[in-house]
């Protein structure tokens, strides 16, 4: 089973519109995952040759940075659609979209 298919897995049963938003945030997360990956193998600090005291990072981790961001508001995203999130309280949002299912 790939990673895509694990992650559609993760969100079960969801509804035709929450599925086409959920599949492009899967999409999104795998892409992300195999650039962080790839980020990885870079180095992320510079060090002067003359003075190694200085160092300074480099633009890919400043990249990994940013994309470490963008995946894990992707996951909260997937985790929160799919009912798995760890929040205790449900949403008024998602208790208001609750009633309309119900009334299906």
């Amino acid at each position: 089973m790939n990673r895509k298919d694990e992650l559609t897995k993760l969100c079960g049963s969801l509804d035709e519109s929450t599925n086409k938003i959920i599949s492009k945030i899967i999409e999104e997360i795998c892409f992300l995952e195999v650039q962080l990956d790839e980020l990885r193998k870079l180095p992320f600090i510079e060090i002067n040759p003359k003075n190694p005291r200085q160092q300074r990072a480099t633009p890919a981790s400043k990249l990994y940075k940013e994309m470490l961001q963008q995946y894990n508001g992707c996951i909260k995203v997937l985790l929160s659609a799919s009912g798995k999130s760890e929040t205790s309280e449900e949403s008024p949002l998602r208790q208001y979209l609750k009633g309309l299912r119900k009334n299906e």
